[in-house]
């Protein structure tokens, strides 16, 4: 079977993502991949250990923030606001000038929910829901845990 792009290029955030389960605390382990217009990998990142940084500020980091034109892959809808403060995922991709994202599973979680919402409100090409099967037996765990708090 051969992969579209798309698929592969979301194949390596889910690998991203799968190698930091259990390592993020109580923020969901999220893998992101960074593509420029003409398709080569520029960046990529996986929320950190401890889940303090998330994967889309780190892979924007790598590019000194600015990614103007890329395609974003996230397996988690990027956060629309964060609960420490500071600047949300949505709005750092926005302000690097990332063209398209491409994100497998819509966060449930009230500080992500609304992410790609704010993206798309700032004109960037929003699509969902690419390996959304694979992405969601990832963050099964952390769903469940929004459900008791």
């Amino acid at each position: 079977m051969m992969l579209t792009d798309d698929a592969r290029h979301m194949r390596r955030a889910l690998a991203l993502a799968r190698a930091q389960l259990g390592r993020t605390g109580s923020n969901p382990a999220v893998g992101c991949a960074i593509i420029s217009k003409l398709g080569h990998r520029l960046s990529e990142g996986a929320t950190i250990d401890g889940g303090t940084v998330h994967a889309e500020e780190i892979a924007l980091k790598a590019l000194g923030g600015r990614a103007p034109g890329a395609t974003v892959y996230v397996t988690l809808e990027p956060c629309r606001e964060r609960s420490a403060g500071g600047t949300s995922c949505a709005q750092r991709l926005i302000d690097a000038g990332v063209a398209r994202i491409v994100c497998a599973l819509e966060d449930e979680h009230p500080n992500g929910a609304g992410g790609l919402a704010t993206l798309k409100a700032a004109g960037i090409t929003v699509e969902t829901g690419l390996m959304r099967e694979e992405a969601s037996a990832l963050y099964q765990d952390f769903f469940a845990t929004i459900a008791v708090r």
